[in-house]
């Protein structure tokens, strides 16, 4: 059956420059240590996606509705994958604000800078040029995604949603008689809980009640 917006799909991608054809992401563990964009900190393996919930860029998910399963390519261009290039996200900035935070600015240096991530461009005398703008912002990208299959499980649906809109990954998930029951290693913040589990029945259908609780340690 084709794919439509708010399914829950299971897929793998490889993410390409199109000017070079240079790999920056992919799921395949294998593939980023070939083309030397591992990174220990990133989970690798097929990713489950709720299609049209914003978990993937715009031109992907776009791209997955109308698919059956199987391997696809697609082409974005910059409005449909990290945006257009935004002068204003340019600036000038002190060296003294660099020099508080310890860092030795240079070219091609990423930095955060009270709170936002950018790339330093220029250095000259006491003004630093930071580009605040996403590092492919502005590049046409082309992916080679994989729709491996259909997710029906409401169990596998919570806890995709869980991880690829919030980052959370639960230990286990239980859902019977329309609620769901979901073990976590540390303790959520109410407010934070509140927005979960709106975000979770609104994607999930059949689940009514979501309720939140810690591994118990063993002694």
């Amino acid at each position: 059956m084709p794919i439509k917006e708010n399914d829950f799909v299971e897929i793998e991608y490889t993410g390409r420059l199109k000017e070079s054809n240079a790999i920056f992401d992919t799921t395949d563990e294998k593939l980023a240590k070939d083309s030397g964009v591992f990174d220990e900190n990133t989970e690798y393996g097929p990713v489950i996606v709720c299609v049209g919930k914003g978990q993937v860029l715009k031109g992907i998910d776009a791209a997955l509705v109308g698919k059956e399963a199987g391997s696809f390519k697609v082409e974005l261009k910059p409005e449909n994958a990290f945006g257009n290039k935004d002068g204003k996200m340019i600036q000038l900035l002190p060296a003294n604000k660099f020099r508080k935070q310890g860092i030795q600015p240079m070219p091609g240096l990423q930095v955060n800078i009270d709170g936002i991530l950018g790339t330093i461009k220029t250095v000259s005398g006491g003004r630093i040029m930071v580009d605040f703008n996403h590092p492919l912002a502005g590049r046409a990208l082309n992916y080679e995604i994989k729709a491996n299959r259909a997710v029906e499980d409401d169990a596998e649906k919570v806890k995709a949603m869980l991880k690829m809109q919030f980052g959370l990954k639960a230990e286990s998930v239980n859902v019977e008689a329309g609620k769901a029951s979901v073990e976590v290693k540390s303790e959520i913040r109410k407010e934070i809980q509140k927005s979960m589990i709106e975000k979770v029945k609104e994607a999930v259908k059949n689940v009514k009640e979501v309720e939140f609780s810690t591994v118990k340690v063993k002694k």
